[in-house]
């Protein structure tokens, strides 16, 4: 199969649209990352995502609509409090966990009685979900278990001659997944962390967000998962990352003791100058919308560069640096080590 990439204009979205509607693949820039789209009603387009990707298929999928009418077949109610969230935070990158409806094939659903939805606020996937009517699941156009990517350079460098099109809508803003909720259970449980936070959501709701221990920690044996990005080993390069936690003083001195050919550092803005082994930074400290932009990238760099071990300075844990954390835990398959 030849992969497309077409600059976004009229004539890409329509085909865009043309190819959902007969059941194939487009990747497609999101305000989070990007993404690769099927029809979530369409289980032998769904099926397409898992083969492109190399995706277990017991890691449920996304699905993406453009208008709260089109939750109608996609879930079978819409709790109250996914209403007061949609209100606030929807178009946007906020996934709500609800009843799983009569119409979403449940290859989307991985099996569950329940689906994650989300409404994008960005343009290019507004367009083409409107032109084709479809609402589709669509997890990061990545292959399994590598860093999602943020740019159509990138999605192609993983999905060349695996689907058809890969729409170019330029890098994507926030740069990790949406922030994933589920709405089912008597409280309100963070799945995945994002962009909109435990802070946000508990400041709308009026309530305590309960935190998925699955968040910070590895899933227990044959617990499922309940949402995307809760496998063990995720987003993760070639290179072994290790995160390191304590201060700057502490952190250079390790990697002092630990310098040698094909080990690099992955550190904050401005820190990367006084260390003894090459260095990609990725964000200010105490920042962690500007990590959460450039994480993937990072972690992609490390693998063009040949990094063979990666010791990492580590995010905070509260706000948008909650779901920095929970990326990069898994992209060093939970090695944390304090110094």
């Amino acid at each position: 199969m030849k992969t497309q990439v077409l600059p976004v204009n009229d004539a890409s979205v329509a085909l865009a649209a043309e190819l959902l509607q007969k059941g194939e693949l487009v990747a497609l820039p999101t305000e989070t990352v990007y993404g690769i789209a099927a029809d979530a009603r369409n289980g032998a387009a769904v099926e397409k995502i898992f083969q492109a990707k190399g995706r277990p298929q017991d890691n449920p999928l996304i699905v993406h609509i453009c208008g709260m009418q089109m939750l109608d077949g996609i879930v079978s109610e819409v709790p109250a409090r996914a209403r007061k969230l949609a209100a606030a935070f929807w178009p946007g990158p906020l996934t709500m966990v609800m009843p799983k409806g009569s119409e979403v094939s449940p290859i989307t659903c991985a099996g569950l009685d329940t689906v994650g939805v989300r409404m994008p606020s960005h343009p290019v996937v507004q367009a083409v979900i409107r032109q084709s009517g479809v609402a589709f699941a669509a997890p990061s156009a990545n292959l399994s278990g590598k860093p999602s990517p943020t740019n159509a350079a990138d999605t192609l460098a993983d999905m060349d001659g695996r689907l058809p099109l890969i729409l170019d809508g330029g890098e994507s803003a926030v740069g990790v997944e949406s922030t994933v909720l589920s709405v089912v259970g008597e409280k309100p449980m963070l799945l995945r962390p994002g962009y909109i936070t435990k802070e946000q959501l508990e400041s709308v709701l009026g309530e305590e967000v309960i935190v998925s221990p699955a968040i910070l920690e590895k899933l227990k044996d044959g617990e499922i998962a309940r949402s995307p990005g809760m496998k063990y080993k995720h987003y993760a390069p070639k290179a072994q990352v290790t995160i390191l936690r304590g201060s700057l003083d502490a952190y250079t001195a390790y990697i002092r003791a630990h310098a040698e050919p094909g080990v690099w550092a992955l550190c904050f803005d401005g820190e990367g100058k006084t260390l003894p082994v090459p260095y990609i930074e990725y964000g200010k400290n105490h920042d962690g919308a500007t990590q959460a932009h450039h994480l993937f990238s990072a972690l992609r760099e490390l693998d063009k560069q040949g990094a063979r071990i990666v010791y990492a300075r580590c995010p905070e844990q509260d706000g948008v640096s909650m779901a920095v954390y929970n990326r990069l835990i898994r992209a060093a398959a939970f090695r944390v080590e304090d110094v």
